[in-house]
């Protein structure tokens, strides 16, 4: 009767134990994430310690920040309405259109987001992507009314530089483009610890993948990063964490897909 007693009490104070732990992990998530926020920079606050970079107003850096995310909780969906395979790691989805097609994947929700940028400033003469095959793809001349058609431009349509005009151009985009193409376009980033929001990791290739920074917070000469990504089969923007939450860094192993790709040998710039 004594063993049984001391097995009972031995399991109780094991559950005393990981309730505690659970309580102090679930704390420090909920003091990470406000589920009340809905932009980027709202929604995630910075670890203890850490300071949240402020970016020059204007900048690529600051759209991120202030990216509207939809409501906390909401999962991670495939082009079909499905709940994503990618979802058990997401940290908050993107606000973000996907269409009903199986376009845009992992460097296709990059350009996206960078598209986005340049056409909600009106920088439209900046908005161009290069086909895997070298092509140009510019939104000037897809706006204007040229279509592509065997490696070149032809004049078939009206003028439109809507905005709906410009989710079919980037469809066109996400056709003919993909990680091979965005890796040589990106500018190689020398110094990682210089690392910038709006900065990608990036491997092309077939399967390839990437992630692009959405936030950094900084403690001394450290930082820390948001990243987000999309992937096959089309689905959300998801801004990603694993089992210790959504801050990552360069110095510590993720737990998540394509982990390996956070380094700065793979680090490129806009």
């Amino acid at each position: 009767m004594r063993k049984v007693l001391i097995v009972i009490a031995c399991l109780l104070l094991t559950v005393v134990v990981f309730a505690k732990l659970y309580h102090i992990i679930f704390s420090l998530q909920r003091q990470i994430i406000n589920p009340k926020g809905i932009t980027v920079i709202t929604r995630f606050n910075a670890p203890a310690g850490y300071t949240i970079i402020k970016p020059l107003p204007g900048s690529f850096g600051e759209y991120l920040q202030q990216l509207q995310l939809k409501k906390a909780g909401m999962p991670a969906l495939n082009y079909k309405g499905n709940i994503a395979r990618t979802d058990a790691y997401t940290a908050a989805v993107v606000n973000l259109s996907l269409g009903n097609s199986d376009l845009q994947q992992c460097a296709d929700a990059v350009m996206r987001l960078r598209g986005e940028y340049l056409f909600h400033k009106k920088k439209y003469k900046d908005i161009a992507f290069n086909f895997t095959n070298g092509f140009k793809c510019d939104f000037v001349h897809y706006a204007d009314g040229y279509r592509y058609q065997n490696d070149k431009w032809v004049l078939k349509a009206k003028k439109d530089y809507s905005y709906n005009n410009f989710l079919r151009y980037m469809d066109l985009v996400f056709s003919y483009a993909g990680t091979l193409s965005l890796q040589k376009e990106l500018n190689t980033v020398t110094d990682p610890n210089n690392l910038q929001i709006g900065d990608v990791f990036i491997k092309g290739g077939s399967p390839g993948h990437c992630f692009i920074i959405m936030n950094i917070a900084v403690k001394d000469n450290k930082k820390v990063f948001l990243l987000a990504q999309s992937y096959m089969p089309a689905q959300d923007i998801q801004i990603l964490q694993d089992e210790e939450g959504p801050w990552f860094s360069l110095t510590k192993q993720a737990n998540i897909m394509y982990s390996d790709l956070i380094d700065g040998s793979y680090l490129k710039r806009f």
